[in-house]
């Protein structure tokens, strides 16, 4: 599957390696929805490629590709609870959970 460059894999999952969590967009997202840091973006990104989940998660915005992406990884609920917390990594989003 060719890659449709909707940013979806850029918002939705959490990427360790940019300490990004869970269903907040990349700070390395460009307004396009393209990496701004793609030359030197981190391996994990790199390695990633457009596959089946790419075209179960299509929808016209981004905003309802990361809806179906968290819907679809039964996620949705933990991504909103990082959203309300504030958190703007993964090690705050992580200490938060482990408090509770």
């Amino acid at each position: 599957m060719e890659c449709t460059c909707c940013g979806a894999c850029c918002v939705a999952p959490d990427i360790a390696a940019l300490d990004k969590p869970l269903g907040l967009r990349c700070p390395h997202l460009g307004a396009d929805n393209l990496c701004t840091v793609y030359d030197r973006r981190p391996q994990v990104c790199r390695d990633y490629a457009a596959d089946e989940v790419c075209r179960r998660i299509e929808a016209p915005t981004l905003e309802e590709r990361v809806h179906n992406y968290l819907a679809l990884f039964q996620l949705t609920a933990e991504a909103q609870a990082v959203r309300e917390s504030g958190c703007a990594s993964m090690r705050m989003a992580r200490a938060i959970r482990e408090r509770k």
